[in-house]
């Protein structure tokens, strides 16, 4: 049986009060996002970071950058260098923070995919994920409610094409339009590549006012016993950006480990 490790998103600004609220919950580790307004613009800048990040020791950090509007496939070709420059500098950041996973997206922000080309979505993110890797990190694609990872067979696709790993999130999993509609099932965003997800995010759905939280364990009961199987995907981040919405998860999230479920664990 894998062992999970529960995570908060970087939701409170400072360092030391969100330490001290990590380990008071007893939580694992914290997902740090990036924003690009707030990119170090300086070596200085970079030193500070990593000052504040080793600061959350003994927590785990991984690395997560939703940032909108910026996609390596834009059809405008200035654009897309521009997000390939962004893209590979936060990748540097990560490494030099001592980070291995980061997660992006491909059409964050945007309400259709007509001005992204998939072939150089393809291409690029190829080579953002080779980038990566010679840096030790792991870059990780996740689902979004709508554009083309909302898609299980074209998120599935990008996965294979392009060798780069997966964040699952169950929240936009349950609105895709794909399953809303039972052409598909949340279980076909991680079945064709069980071994490829590497993180969770982990709240109830995606709604126009964020990020919302079950109130009762049936809420999340499929979809937890679904990220259970997955053999690598260790790093549950618990998505909600307020301390109560965040507690209330995690109340559920734990009900959900302390009921008798090993046999479905296996």
């Amino acid at each position: 049986m894998k062992s999970v490790r529960l995570a908060c998103g970087n939701f409170l600004p400072d360092v030391q009060v969100l330490k001290e609220f990590a380990l008071t919950h007893g939580l694992d580790g914290v997902d740090w996002s990036f924003f690009q307004e707030d990119l170090p613009g300086s070596p200085a800048a970079e030193s500070a970071l990593a000052q504040s990040i080793s600061r959350l020791h003994p927590l785990e950090v991984r690395f997560h950058c939703p940032f909108s509007n910026l996609d390596l496939g834009n059809e405008n070709p200035a654009e897309a260098h521009q997000a390939r420059q962004i893209l590979r500098r936060v990748c540097r950041l990560v490494s030099k923070v001592g980070g291995r996973y980061l997660t992006i997206h491909i059409g964050l922000g945007l309400s259709h995919t007509l001005d992204l080309c998939w072939e150089r979505t393809v291409k690029e993110l190829a080579d953002l994920v080779r980038f990566a890797n010679h840096l030790g990190v792991r870059l990780c694609l996740e689902n979004l409610a709508l554009g083309w990872t909302s898609r299980p067979e074209l998120y599935e696709k990008l996965l294979r094409t392009t060798n780069v790993w997966g964040t699952i999130d169950i929240g936009h999993a349950q609105v895709s339009p794909s399953v809303k509609s039972h052409l598909f099932e949340v279980a076909d965003f991680v079945m064709p590549h069980p071994d490829r997800f590497l993180n969770a995010h982990v709240y109830h759905e995606e709604r126009s006012r964020g990020h919302v939280p079950p109130q009762k364990l049936s809420d999340l009961w499929a979809r937890l016993l679904l990220l259970q199987k997955l053999p690598l995907c260790n790093w549950w981040v618990l998505e909600l950006h307020e301390e109560a919405a965040l507690l209330q998860t995690l109340s559920i999230v734990r009900q959900f480990f302390s009921r008798d479920s090993r046999p479905m664990m296996s």
